[in-house]
């Protein structure tokens, strides 16, 4: 599966809680950085991320995020007010994340050099990211 990503960023330039570079030691420190920020920028949320459900017309923190480290990657389960949830998987490879279920695809766009909007099936969710530009890469 894959994501399309903003024309501004560069393959190599979308890190999403885990850093996708292109350079081994550039990801390892990146990949810190990355995970510190994401762990403050969940504690901030406590518990909740901004979410707009399919049909929702505005965003609200009624969503709730688990993270779950697997031999595959990272997985994050995005449950949603009504019992639904979606199920991402952050790539290292520049892309974000991926939708690791389902036909349907993610599509993510970078709002700022810390936030993300990811939009898989109507749904749409706001996760904390590292988002580097293309003059980064």
């Amino acid at each position: 599966m894959s994501t399309r990503i903003s024309e501004s960023v560069g393959f190599c330039g979308l890190a999403v809680l885990l850093l996708g570079g292109c350079d081994s030691g550039l990801r390892d420190k990146g990949a810190e950085l990355a995970e510190a920020a994401n762990r403050e920028a969940m504690a901030n949320a406590e518990g909740g991320i901004l979410c707009a459900p399919r049909g929702a017309t505005d965003f609200a923190r009624v969503c709730s995020i688990d993270r779950t480290p697997t031999q595959d990657g990272l997985f994050l389960t995005i449950r949603q007010p009504d019992g639904g949830f979606r199920r991402l998987l952050v790539t290292t490879d520049g892309r974000g994340v991926v939708a690791a279920d389902g036909a349907e695809k993610a599509v993510v766009t970078p709002l700022s050099g810390t936030e993300i909007e990811v939009e898989v099936g109507g749904d749409r969710y706001r996760l904390p990211a590292t988002v580097k530009s293309g003059d980064d890469a």
